[in-house]
């Protein structure tokens, strides 16, 4: 039994190691292979005498493409032990204690695990003279035109303080390409009819290896150096090697940490997981390394693995599943959106059953179809979404799925308008429109009523309770008491939260109304600029069009939404319901007047960190209600960096541009609260 599932392993884990480094198109993720591995390890562990001499375990890598000539390494590279739990990291700390007889904590380094490709470069009296791939860990394939047009690769060494420069240097990393330069090549890849790639790792083995360096020369590129690979001299530990590298010139990852004793690794784990969605990189771990390169040398290496070194793996954004079936919803604008049901899988924490599939042209430029093994990925709170179909293990040639031509809940014809991608119910009563429209109308960014869920709004529109938002208004307790599972206090209690919500904000009551196009970002625009519902009613395309932000879509969408006779009387119904939006004029006089309006009026500003004494949404509104404006991304069009705890990568990038930085004291001052 044992032999079997050891020989079965071996063969699926060498087959998916060719898919991975020689082809570039790996069928399963990361997740599963790692499994795969794993399961290996501990039948071999504990049937030795089973354990073939060219088992996988014993491996690194593949060997190198005849199409590149093969470079061998002067050290071999090596893959590292897997952790995915605080047990093993710290019975990798005691064990290394116990080795070492090290009664003390052990300093380390604890570095982001970036997922990308690896790479070895050596440079000959200070000149980049070759770069390869890891290979087979032995030899590699020979990159080294493709190296030399890696920006972030010094082509000449810069000058080190404390040591001279080294005749021969030789240092390993990670070329990875970041998550902004993934997302526009894969819109390029798209635009050009070419074929988009599943991963940023994926893109990058990809560029790395290619044949022709022009190709690789129009890849956004990035390296990130992290390890010797011969002694350097003068350098005795990790830290300072990291240094050292930095001010040779090349890129090293600012996240390092160094770490006494396996606590402040564990801490370091944690706040890499809290942090990991706003990198600018893709990690699948945290790679921990004793700091002292005389440990490193003592502890010395297994097989494959160095002793000295573990990687703890994160959660997968990534997974390996089967699309159950394909079914289709209708959202609050009507649009008809395809979702895969999938066999449940974890991935970043939690179980994923559902992704969505966006429209018809996703489908067919994936090919999904019922069945299928496919990829799943899901990043931060992001939807979950089909990557790629794993078309190698679809069985026989199942039906190609069609959105269908009718609403799939009232039955109306359902219209795709030309230059859209998705098709619309067209009938404006739908039921599922209105159950969407409500939903999004109670959300936590629009009027945020508490304790009106799904669940809820869906015996409310049943039952004919509800036929559009106004009628919220129009509920009491004794009528919420007739639902189903509702105890008489929950209804008591949304009742007095619908009641409470009814001066919200002018940004939320826009962005509330469900017009397409308009998210929260540009409702707080239109909000500060038109300052009414009705300047906003009365607003033609040239004065919308004036507003920085809003561009002819949004200007068209809204002429669109005030010219239906049943919008119109939806906001009358909801002002005899006694909902009266706060203007963002009164807002400055509750928090410091004037002067605190002109200290934000025409900035824009980013957040970064956790504020203590505001959630960041409200922040956001208080900037916008000050005439600022709030984006996600630092550039040097920006005037603020607000800085709260654990703020990240970006305060060292606001520094390097030059942006003005305060903290949430500075900032709950200057906003005159």
């Amino acid at each position: 039994m044992a032999k079997a599932r050891i020989q079965e392993l071996s063969g699926q884990i060498l087959e998916h190691n060719r898919r991975y480094y020689v082809e570039d198109n790996p069928t399963i993720s990361d997740a599963a292979y790692d499994r795969l591995m794993r399961e290996l390890f501990e039948l071999e562990k504990e049937h030795p005498d089973l354990a073939a001499p060219d088992s996988p375990t014993h491996r690194i890598g593949a060997p190198p493409l005849k199409s590149f000539a093969e470079i061998t390494h002067p050290s071999p590279m090596l893959s590292l032990q897997n952790a995915f739990s605080d047990e093993e990291l710290t019975e990798f700390d005691e064990r290394l204690r116990k080795a070492l007889d090290h009664p003390g904590p052990v300093e380390y380094m604890a570095e982001p695990k970036l997922d990308g490709v690896a790479i070895e470069l050596c440079y000959e009296a200070g000149l980049l003279s070759s770069a390869a791939t890891r290979g087979d860990g032995i030899t590699g394939e020979d990159v080294t035109r493709n190296a030399r047009t890696i920006k972030s690769l010094p082509l000449r060494l810069g000058s080190a303080r404390n040591i001279p420069q080294p005749a021969r240097l030789v240092v390993r990393g990670e070329v990875v390409i970041l998550k902004k330069d993934f997302e526009k090549l894969n819109a390029e890849q798209l635009a050009a009819g070419g074929r988009t790639f599943a991963n940023p790792r994926n893109a990058a083995a990809g560029s790395l290896r290619q044949l022709d360096s022009r190709i690789t020369a129009t890849r956004p590129l990035t390296a990130f150096i992290y390890a010797p690979a011969i002694e350097l001299p003068g350098i005795e530990n990790q830290a300072r090697f990291l240094a050292t590298l930095s001010e040779m010139g090349f890129l090293v990852n600012d996240r390092s940490r160094k770490c006494a004793g396996i606590e402040q690794v564990l801490a370091a784990r944690d706040d890499l997981l809290k942090h990991r969605f706003d990198l600018p990189y893709e990690v699948d771990g945290l790679v921990v390394k004793v700091n002292d390169f005389s440990l490193q040398k003592r502890l010395g290496a297994i097989s494959r693995s160095p002793r000295w070194a573990m990687a703890y793996k994160l959660p997968p954004v990534q997974e390996t599943t089967v699309v159950r079936d394909i079914v289709v919803q209708v959202g609050r604008t009507g649009a008809l959106t395809p979702v895969a049901l999938l066999e449940p899988v974890w991935i970043s924490g939690a179980e994923v059953s559902r992704a969505t599939l966006h429209n018809q042209d996703e489908i067919d430029r994936k090919d999904i179809r019922r069945g299928d093994s496919v990829l799943v990925q899901r990043a931060g709170d992001v939807i979950p979404e089909v990557v790629a179909v794993i078309k190698e293990s679809r069985r026989g040639n199942p039906e190609r799925f069609q959105i269908p031509a009718n609403c799939p809940v009232c039955g109306a014809r359902a219209i795709r308008e030309e230059g859209e991608a998705v098709r619309r119910c067209s009938n404006s009563s739908c039921p599922a429109q209105l159950r969407a429209g409500l939903r999004h109308f109670a959300s936590r960014g629009a009027m945020d009523i508490d304790g009106l869920g799904e669940r809820i709004i869906d015996q409310l529109v049943e039952r004919d309770l509800v036929n559009d938002a106004a009628d919220l208004y129009r509920l009491d307790a004794l009528t919420l008491r007739s639902l189903e599972r509702l105890a008489d206090k929950s209804a008591d209690n949304l009742v007095r939260a619908i009641e409470a919500g009814k001066h919200p904000s002018l940004q939320r009551l826009i962005y509330a109304l469900g017009i397409r196009h308009v998210g929260e970002h540009v409702a707080g625009l239109l909000a500060h600029e038109l300052g009414s519902i009705d300047a906003l009613k009365l607003a033609d395309r040239e004065r919308l069009e004036a507003i920085d932000g809003i561009g002819p879509e949004v200007a068209g969408s809204l002429i669109t939404f005030f010219e239906q006779p049943q919008n119109n009387a939806l906001l009358e119904r909801l002002l005899q319901a006694g909902v009266r939006p706060v203007a963002p004029e009164s807002k400055p006089a509750a928090g410091g007047g004037a002067d605190a309006a002109s200290a934000l009026e025409g900035k824009s500003v980013v957040i970064t960190g956790t504020l203590s004494k505001m959630g960041r949404r409200q922040a956001k509104e208080l900037i916008q209600a000050l005439g600022g404006r709030v984006t996600g991304s630092l550039s040097k069009k920006t005037d603020l960096l607000v800085a709260g705890d654990n703020p990240g990568s970006k305060i060292d990038r606001a520094r390097q541009l030059g942006i003005a930085i305060i903290d949430e004291i500075e900032f709950n001052k200057l906003a005159g609260r």
